[in-house]
Parts: structure tokens; C-alpha cells; sequence
């Protein structure tokens, strides 16, 4: 008798793979679903050839004033030109060093503790977080072993932007869960007041606040005590987003199992151990697209410091464009404002998106 000997599988239609395959099952399965992927391809189309025609084909790239831009499409020599004090706003342009290697460090110690499988990670990350923030500041303020003292006031532009959205981030996260754990707590004095403070300044816009820490908050201190106006502004931003990290937190930890609590208590460990080693882990890792999502919101909100006087990325580009030289050219600034927010709050949204596949948090089934 012969041996039964399978055949060898077959590959599948080329109708459905590739990309003949992916149009026809996400463009064109219906009548219907054809008609409007045919309308809606009409419609970007005609939208952005007219834009790329606009932003790179006609566009004039070089020159130093209003005069180059002769060609009729986007005159980005508004942006060549001023660029610097977009980026620095008014620091003084012989110290831009000292904010260059400032943000070169940054860069370097985040991108040490994203990529996997560097060594010193622990190490890399105490110098982050205890020492780094101290060579920040004296290397971006001055005073200090011969550098020149440069006012906050003098920071603007993209560079105060990064600073308010980095510090807030930092500070807001572990202030955060704390807030989170004590509302949680046990302990009605300590809840009471976490549940108050969540509370009141999640009832508040952000607006406010700046305002508050602008201009009331020096009316509640002795007069020969002075506070940096972006000190306070740090301040209030740093606790406002802590009220809202708080409630993301508290909904991982609502989301833990009551099993998890019941097996941290019967090993016996200690309250902050049970959360430091199991608990906090676990609600962190679930929540981290909320977290995320908050520190967007945060990056985006960094505008809203204009109202206090200080000349973030956006800010500084409205006051450029009120220069009787550049009048006619608010397109192009905005563009740049756009296209700069959009890539960092895009970048923070992939990691996160990496976070969740490297820790298996997604909820893909």
C-alpha cells in the first residue's frame, strides 16, 4: 500500500496579499466603501499636491529678508532667518552653548535608558535624576564657576518650551502617585486632604493657575521675598498636572486585582514595599497610554505661559510676526510651531506604543 503523502500547501491568491490584497479588503470590499475611498482620495489630493506645491516646489528657502521670497510660495526664509531666536528666544547668542549642552545631555541620557540591552542603566538613571537637573540649571542660569548669570526672563522660544514640558513631566509623575496612594489610604486625615487637593485644582483651568502663581501668590508672601517668574509658573503647572496624574494613576491601581493585594499581604511585606514591588508595577504598566496621554496634554499646554509673560516657542514667533519686515508671512509660522509640537508629542506617542509591546500591556487578543 502507498504511504499518504500530503500535499504541499498551496500560497495564498494574490488577490489578497500584498497590496493588491490590502486595498481590496480596506478600500475597495464594497460598492459602498469603493464610492467613498474614490471621494475621499479626490478630496486629499486636491489638497495636498497645491500643498506640497506651496511648501517645497515654489518655495524660496535662502535669503535674509522679505525681498527673496519672490516665487509666490512659502517664503521659509522667515524661518532661516529668525530661527535662532526661535529656538533660544533671547539668551545671549555667545552663551547658546551652555542651552545646546544642556539638551545634548538630556538627549543623551534618555536615549541610554530607551535602547535596550546598554549597560549602567541604573547608574545612568541616578545621574538623571539627582545630579543632572542641578548641572541644567547652572549651566542654563549662570552665576556660577565664571559662567555668566543669564535671567530667566531672557528664555524663550523652543527652549522654554522644553523646559517647562521636561520639568513638569518629571515633577508631576512621582507627585502624582503619591496623590493616587493617598487617596487610596486608609487614613481619613491623609485622604481627606489628597481627595481636596485632586479636587480643587482639577476644577481649575490651567489658565488660572498661571495666573494664581503669577500674581496672587506673591501678594501671600513677606514683601523682601521674591519668587522667579518661572519658578512659579513651574510650580503651578507641576501641581496642576500632578491632580490629573494622580486620577490615571488611581485608575491602574483600581484596576489590580484584589488577589494581588491579598498575596503581597500574605508574604508579609510592608505596605510601601507591597507597592513599590507589586502593586504600582502592575498599575503603571496598565496605564501607561493614559500617561502618556497626559504628558502631551502638558507638552501642548506650555503655551498657555504667555499669559504670564514669558515667550514660549509659539509666543515668540507671534511677536516675530509682528515685525513690520515679515508682515504677510503668519503661514509659515505657524507651519513651523505646528510641525515642531507634532513631532515630539508624535514621538512620545510611539514609545509609549513601544512601552506597551516591550511590557505586554497592549490589549491586542
Amino acid at each position: 500500500m502507498e504511504k499518504f503523502k500530503p500535499l504541499p500547501s498551496l500560497p495564498a491568491p494574490v488577490k489578497t496579499t500584498g497590496i493588491v490584497g490590502w486595498l481590496r479588503s480596506n478600500l475597495f470590499s464594497s460598492p459602498l466603501n469603493s464610492v467613498m475611498s474614490l471621494i475621499l482620495g479626490y478630496i486629499v489630493l486636491s489638497l495636498l499636491i497645491p500643498a506640497i506645491n506651496w511648501a517645497f516646489i515654489k518655495a524660496d528657502w535662502f535669503g535674509t529678508s522679505r525681498d527673496a521670497c519672490t516665487s509666490g510660495g512659502a517664503c521659509w526664509v522667515f524661518i532661516t532667518s529668525r530661527f535662532s531666536q526661535f529656538i533660544y528666544g533671547f539668551y545671549p547668542e555667545t552663551e547658546y552653548w551652555r542651552v545646546d549642552t544642556t539638551f545634548v545631555v538630556l538627549a543623551a541620557c534618555l536615549a541610554w535608558l530607551m535602547i535596550d540591552h546598554l549597560p549602567w542603566k541604573k547608574w545612568v538613571s541616578i545621574f538623571a535624576v539627582f545630579v543632572f537637573p542641578f548641572v541644567a540649571y547652572v549651566l542654563m542660569h549662570g552665576g556660577h564657576f565664571g559662567l555668566m548669570e543669564v535671567e530667566t526672563h531672557r528664555w524663550g522660544g523652543f527652549m522654554l518650551t522644553l523646559v517647562i514640558a521636561v520639568v513638569g513631566i518629571a515633577a508631576a509623575l512621582p507627585l502624582g502617585i503619591l496623590l493616587a496612594l493617598g487617596r487610596r489610604s486608609q487614613m481619613p486625615v491623609i485622604k481627606s486632604f489628597c481627595v481636596v487637593f485632586i479636587e480643587v485644582w482639577r476644577g481649575v483651568p490651567l489658565i488660572t493657575v498661571l495666573f494664581m502663581a503669577s500674581v496672587m501668590l506673591p501678594l501671600f508672601v513677606p514683601q523682601d521675598i521674591t519668587f522667579d517668574k518661572l519658578l512659579r509658573a513651574l510650580i503651578g503647572i507641576t501641581l496642576f498636572q500632578s491632580a490629573y496624574m494622580a486620577e490615571v494613576v488611581r485608575g491602574g491601581l483600581q484596576a489590580i486585582p484584589k488577589g494581588q493585594y491579598e498575596a503581597a499581604d500574605a508574604l508579609g511585606l510592608s505596605y510601601w514595599r507591597s507597592m513599590s514591588m507589586i502593586i504600582l508595577p502592575q498599575a503603571l504598566k496598565m496605564m501607561i497610554p493614559g500617561i502618556v496621554n497626559t504628558f502631551i496634554a502638558l507638552f501642548k499646554d506650555t503655551s498657555l505661559v504667555l499669559i504670564i509673560g514669558l515667550f514660549d516657542l509659539l509666543a515668540i514667533v507671534q511677536a516675530a510676526l509682528t515685525d513690520p519686515k515679515w508682515l504677510g508671512f503668519s503661514t509659515e509660522g505657524y507651519v513651523f510651531v505646528a510641525l515642531m509640537f507634532w513631532v515630539f508629542c508624535f514621538g512620545m506617542s510611539r514609545y509609549s506604543q513601544h512601552l506597551e509591546r516591550k511590557l505586554h500591556t497592549g490589549h491586542k487578543r
